[in-house]
């Protein structure tokens, strides 16, 4: 399979979507439902009118960069971010070289407080989605400049399947959930072998909701009491 997957065949102009093996088995049903086809088929028009981000070949990274069958945690975002150069596919996370969000920036305080990470200068949280840490936004794309523009369109059925699929796992997964909307994802999480961490999200406008919260060693002490690997969160500079 291609390491980089495209909203369209550039053979046919039909709309494809080319999944890391293991989790094209599991949201097979999801992508060959005519909705996905009929969202696929949204973005283009969107990206042949409007600039879109993050750029097609990063859409579905999240899922590239964590596999399923190694996925043990998921932090769930709303929406990429829409700003120029700062999607990369991947929730809370920016490319090196971007100015790191504030959201992330309360995110790495956290991080320091909790589990005593120096916070790296840069926002790239890759490290983190090839440790097993699913870095997935609700939707997957935006419109430049304009926040949950592509809400509503039909990324949320696909990302409820990817939640409903992780709840299918045997082994522990623990679920992140900062802010109203993601806590509105618990309800998926139904099999009694997974935990469910929320707090308030870490904008700057709720940050009193997530600071002193603690997630990371939550999050670690979960998988250990399920006899799984704890999470390294340490991010390289």
């Amino acid at each position: 399979m291609p390491d980089q997957p495209n909203l369209f065949d550039s053979s046919t102009g039909e709309p494809a979507v080319q999944l890391p093996q293991d989790w094209g088995e599991v949201l097979h049903d999801a992508v060959r439902r005519p909705e996905f086809r009929r969202l696929l088929e949204f973005v283009e028009r969107e990206r042949q009118s409007h600039t879109v981000y993050p750029p097609r070949e990063d859409v579905f990274t999240a899922l590239q960069l964590t596999p399923y069958r190694d996925a043990k945690v998921l932090i769930l975002g709303q929406d990429p971010y829409h700003g120029a150069g700062q999607a990369q596919g991947l929730a809370f996370s920016v490319r090196r070289g971007v100015r790191v969000p504030p959201s992330l920036r309360n995110i790495y305080r956290e991080l320091q407080e909790d589990v005593g990470v120096k916070p790296p200068k840069h926002g790239n949280l890759a490290a983190w989605a090839e440790r097993g840490v699913l870095l997935l936004n609700a939707v997957l794309t935006v419109r430049e400049g304009e926040p949950n523009s592509h809400a509503g369109q039909g990324w949320e059925d696909f990302t409820d399947a990817v939640i409903r699929a992780l709840n299918d796992k045997e082994e522990r997964v623990v679920f992140v959930l900062w802010g109203a909307y993601a806590r509105k994802k618990k309800k998926l999480v139904t099999a009694p072998q997974h935990v469910v961490i929320e707090s308030g999200h870490p904008s700057p406008l709720s940050v009193r909701h997530f600071a002193g919260t603690r997630p990371f060693s939550a999050v670690n002490r979960a998988l250990e009491e399920a006899g799984e690997t704890p999470v390294d969160w340490s991010l390289p500079e």
